[in-house]
């Protein structure tokens, strides 16, 4: 089979996908090439069946293959891989994020890959006074030296799995910066919970930024509805925006928005463009 057998390799591919996942789940590692010769097709169609697995958090994809992800290992995926997760979603709430923010502003990102998204957009527009208070490394590094970008990072510990500073040390030096809006990303999000988080040292940096805004602005992808995780930094009511994608279920959106939060979708159009 080649990737032009469309009408086969689409009646077969989830099936296909279920297999390489069990197979990766019991050799804890294949190669692409393995993966190819053993089921007759492209390693190009492989990678599209990794992609598709990975964007499902059951394998993590690595330089010609992947590796299992192991059940009560890591409580959270790397940065770069969560990175490559829903990337058209993020990107697409990324630039909306983007045009909310007002010259002049001083305004805060986590440091989530969600707000990294956000930073990049920032990056396309000219700017003549934009303060950016955040405790993610790579957020900070994006905007490092763009024309009228201040870009302000608090102290605190390093953590390598979100790439950012936590602890008390940094926790302090919110309290002593206005904010006017505070984007932030979420591991969850449910109206009883709020905006949660799996790591309670990341939620305490979250609460100072939550607690110092004017507005909060959440900014979420449709994986996050519906599930709370362990540590909340952000009750429901304190949100006055929430940014996610038209995947997001219709029915919570809708109880969302009736609490009075402004709820915003993104659709990723046919040449990867955003529509509101």
């Amino acid at each position: 089979m080649t990737d032009s057998d469309t009408q086969f390799d689409g009646v077969f591919a989830r099936e296909r996908q279920e297999q390489i996942a069990r197979i990766i789940e019991e050799h804890g590692r294949a190669r692409v090439a393995e993966l190819a010769a053993g089921f007759g097709v492209s390693a190009v169609t492989i990678r599209k069946d990794l992609f598709a697995l990975e964007q499902e958090r059951r394998l993590v994809r690595t330089h010609g293959g992947a590796i299992a992800l192991k059940p009560g290992g890591r409580p959270e995926l790397a940065f770069d891989v969560r990175d490559r997760l829903q990337s058209d979603e993020k990107a697409g709430i990324g630039a909306l994020g983007a045009s909310l923010v007002t010259d002049g502003e001083s305004i805060a990102l986590d440091a989530s890959t969600t707000a990294l998204a956000l930073a990049r957009q920032l990056k396309l527009r000219p700017w003549h006074q934009l303060t950016v208070v955040t405790n993610g490394v790579r957020i900070a590094s994006e905007l490092a030296g763009q024309s009228g970008i201040v870009v302000l990072m608090p102290g605190g510990r390093m953590r390598w799995e979100a790439l950012s500073l936590i602890g008390p040390l940094g926790n302090s030096f919110y309290r002593e910066i206005n904010i006017q809006k505070a984007f932030v990303g979420a591991a969850g999000f449910t109206i009883e919970s709020g905006l949660s988080d799996a790591m309670e040292e990341e939620a305490q940096t979250k609460r100072s930024m939550v607690a110092t805004a004017r507005e909060v602005v959440a900014i979420i992808d449709h994986t996050k509805w519906g599930r709370a995780s362990s540590a909340t930094f952000c009750r429901t009511n304190r949100i006055r925006t929430v940014l996610t994608d038209s995947e997001a279920p219709v029915d919570m959106v809708k109880a969302v928005a009736g609490l009075g939060i402004d709820v915003r979708l993104v659709t990723m159009g046919d040449a990867g463009g955003m529509n509101k």
